[in-house]
């Protein structure tokens, strides 16, 4: 889905209040624990999460799933330890109903994307 809004704020206040929401706000949650210093906004309208050389990755409620878009995931997560069960397309993963956001290999992995990034390998998605 797509929020035609200008700030996080507004992102949040747009959301409806459903498992997406929870599911959201559980990997923003995680995202700002293991990544204090990016820095969060809107961009292609979602949640965007960037560093000092811009964009890293974006978050957004869809309909059936939350997705999180990280880039390749193939060269994050090469053996799949990371990201066995999750649904995924080629640069996201999608967090459905019944999927559990809380699960700490997904800190890991945005502890990988923030690592990559800061050694300069890892392409923004």
């Amino acid at each position: 889905m797509q929020y035609d809004v200008d700030t996080p704020d507004e992102y949040l206040k747009a959301l409806d209040h459903d498992w997406r929401r929870v599911s959201l706000l559980t990997i923003r949650q995680t995202l700002k624990d293991v990544a204090p210093d990016w820095t969060e906004s809107i961009a292609h309208k979602m949640l965007c999460f960037s560093d000092g050389d811009g964009p890293v990755l974006h978050l957004n409620a869809q309909k059936a799933y939350v997705g999180l878009y990280v880039g390749d995931i193939d060269a994050l997560d090469p053996d799949g330890s990371l990201t066995v069960g999750i649904p995924r397309g080629k640069t996201c993963l999608r967090f459905s109903k019944s999927r559990d956001v809380g699960d700490p290999r997904l800190a890991q992995l945005i502890e990988r994307i923030k690592q990559r990034r800061a050694a300069g390998d890892h392409r923004t998605c």
